[in-house]
């Protein structure tokens, strides 16, 4: 991407109290701009690639050019997320088996993201949901649905009439359904599914861990052909569980030791082998049962996590 504007060499050189006043003010919206980045792309990479740019951008622009430093960074930021997309969609053609989002630690002492707006809409099963949406529809969506801009707002901010933002929004509300306009998580309900979920998985117990799970459970696996995953989502309770205990007596290593952390704002299970991360387990919960289960072992999306610290 070509950051160079013309006839900026001419101009003098900004002080360092100026560097630090844009630096400062760039750190205040730093939460926000992850937050769209990230619900945005799906992966932290990406999403930090996508702030690296807003930044180099929000530093070489003149001062004239700004009204609003916020409107003018969720601006540049959104318009770089959709142009990305279009490359993204490309890639993830090729991607070999099906695609999730890279698990995103949102413990509370997580300081870089500190300001991160955490809810239902940082899902994983929110965000497979927006893979449905094109680059367009999904910025939209989000920025109406999630980050509550106006309709006037985000026809600025996406260079778009204000008509077409309203038909684009009601496009991507058909292809979610009712499903994405739900943010309110039953945490309760995660907490104690997660638990039974996990021990039915240890000890290979059938009949209760059908018990857990709805009838047209899903099972979705992303091993990026790097890791063993199914290639396809698994539907259907038995099926699922049937999958689930052969993947626990045949693919994971006995030596792999579970660690319960928040995942994308939900207690999750990440898989430790020899310290360092080799799966993620993620659910989404509805009504008491278990309608996904998420599985990641594709190592590039786990590179983000933490070691497990030896004890």
């Amino acid at each position: 991407m070509n950051n160079h504007h013309p006839g900026r060499d001419q101009e003098p050189q900004t002080t360092s109290a100026e560097d630090a006043i844009r630096l400062a003010t760039f750190d205040q919206y730093r939460g926000l701009l992850f937050s769209i980045a990230y619900r945005m792309l799906g992966t932290i990479a990406d999403a930090e690639d996508m702030l690296q740019e807003t930044f180099i951008r929000w530093h070489q622009s003149a001062d004239q050019e700004i009204r609003s430093p916020r409107a003018f960074l969720v601006t540049i930021i959104s318009r770089l997320c959709m142009n990305h997309l279009q490359s993204a969609r490309v890639q993830r053609e090729e991607y070999i088996g099906q695609w999730l989002p890279e698990p995103l630690l949102t413990e509370p002492n997580n300081d870089p993201l500190k300001a991160l707006k955490i809810d239902e809409s940082l899902s994983m099963a929110f965000l497979v949901l927006l893979e449905r949406l094109t680059p367009i529809e999904r910025a939209v969506f989000l920025l109406h649905e999630v980050f509550s801009y106006k309709h006037t707002e985000i026809a600025e901010i996406l260079d778009q009439s204000e008509t077409n933002c309203r038909q684009v929004l009601r496009r991507a509300r058909q292809h979610v359904g009712a499903v994405g306009r739900r943010f309110k998580p039953s945490t309760q309900d995660n907490t104690d599914l997660l638990d039974r979920f996990l021990q039915a998985t240890r000890t290979g117990d059938m009949d209760g861990l059908l018990a857990l799970l709805a009838r047209d459970v899903v099972l979705h696996s992303d091993g990026g052909g790097k890791a063993v995953a199914v290639p396809r989502p698994i539907k259907g309770a038995d099926k699922v569980a049937r999958g689930i205990l052969r993947s626990m007596e045949k693919t994971v290593p006995r030596e792999v030791v579970g660690h319960v952390a928040q995942i994308n704002g939900k207690r999750a299970m990440i898989g430790y082998l020899h310290g360092k991360p080799f799966s993620v387990v993620s659910l989404n919960v509805s009504k008491g049962r278990i309608k996904d289960v998420f599985v990641v072992t594709n190592p590039d999306k786990l590179a983000h996590l933490p070691r497990l610290q030896e004890d």
